[in-house]
């Protein structure tokens, strides 16, 4: 216990250091399958790193001057009209509240939607100043994103040496296997979440555009952004409906009916295909993982909580299982299996 709170405290003095080495490493990760993919089709492994760079930057660039100014454009307009969609909302519980005192119901929704949009309205001016901050502190997270940038390059070029490195600290018969869950691990992760979110995003955009929801853009791609993490895309879908609802109850419950119902599809359909079982791991050690990636790393911490904690799942089990307590010894090209005895 006390070792593990000493790391934390080394994690949390070192901060943004360890977040962008996170960051690099787990770039470096997903660009070093691209590179696998052409190195298994003939092309040099350093030709193979020079393209998929490339690429990525020209994604990159292409995204920054199409996708982002949309979404910071759409964000502004967000923050503009919220307050206009606040009385709207005020104005629909008045009319509400009208209709049912017509129908004599006792309905008195007056008081609590007051407080209700109060506190919004005072959160809203909250957001604004964070908004505003982040505007002064641009130059710092442009250099965290260059050394992010510069580190994900050298770990793209020189990455298997500095993991081959680390490996070799451990036994022979537990580094291999530790190495394999790793990459396995992450791997089914963020490779089958990323293309769940991605086509999550894609479908409800398209849906939101056909019903001519505001700022549809900005919308879904929020909620397939949501869904990277466990239990985001319920949150996501539920903010937006209130958010539209804001505006139009009426519209607000069909984006919540079509969101759903995609999710859905997505979940039950599409997922299976793709990640299998995921984890395995235990609902509640979901949440304790994402509570704590989040105290210790914000939103990256939240990406890599899941996995990690996977990892360990899986380290603990093949310990239990014996996994590590078989020692390949090779001589004369013949491989046995010796068992490790207590004492070893």
């Amino acid at each position: 216990m006390l070792n593990g709170w000493l790391l934390l405290q080394v994690v949390q003095y070192f901060q943004p250091l360890v977040s962008i080495f996170a960051a690099a490493v787990l770039l470096a990760f997903v660009l070093n399958y691209p590179i696998q993919f052409l190195q298994e089709r003939g092309v040099q492994r350093n030709l193979a790193i020079v393209v998929v760079l490339l690429l990525a930057v020209v994604i990159l660039v292409g995204l920054g001057i199409t996708l982002v100014p949309l979404i910071i454009e759409q964000l502004n307009e967000l923050a503009n009209i919220l307050p206009y969609w606040i009385d709207s909302a005020g104005e629909q519980i008045q009319a509400f509240q009208n209709w049912a005192a017509t129908q004599q119901l006792p309905v008195n929704l007056t008081g609590l939607a007051t407080q209700v949009l109060e506190r919004l309205s005072n959160q809203l001016q909250s957001f604004t100043g964070r908004i505003l901050s982040v505007a002064f502190d641009t130059i710092g997270v442009v250099v965290n994103v260059l050394l992010t940038v510069v580190l994900t390059v050298y770990m793209v070029l020189n990455g298997d040496r500095l993991w081959d490195g680390l490996f070799q600290w451990l036994p022979p018969h537990i580094g291999p296997k530790v190495r394999e869950l790793l990459r396995e691990d992450f791997h089914n992760y963020f490779i089958g979440q990323a293309t769940l979110g991605a086509v999550l995003g894609s479908a409800i955009t398209l849906a939101f555009f056909s019903l001519q929801v505001p700022l549809a853009l900005l919308f879904g791609i929020g909620i397939g952004f949501f869904s990277l993490f466990p239990f985001g895309t319920g949150i996501g879908i539920a903010i937006v409906s209130f958010l539209v609802a804001l505006q139009n109850i009426w519209l607000g419950v069909e984006v919540l009916g079509i969101a759903v119902a995609i999710d859905q599809v997505n979940a039950n359909f599409i997922a299976p295909r793709i990640l299998g079982n995921l984890t395995g791991l235990n609902p509640v050690w979901v949440v304790i993982s994402l509570l704590i990636g989040a105290k210790l790393g914000g939103v990256l911490g939240l990406l890599i909580a899941i996995p990690i904690a996977s990892f360990i799942k899986d380290i603990v089990d093949s310990w239990r299982d014996g996994a590590f307590s078989q020692i390949v010894v090779s001589n004369d090209n013949i491989k046995h299996s010796t068992p490790v005895q207590v004492g070893d």
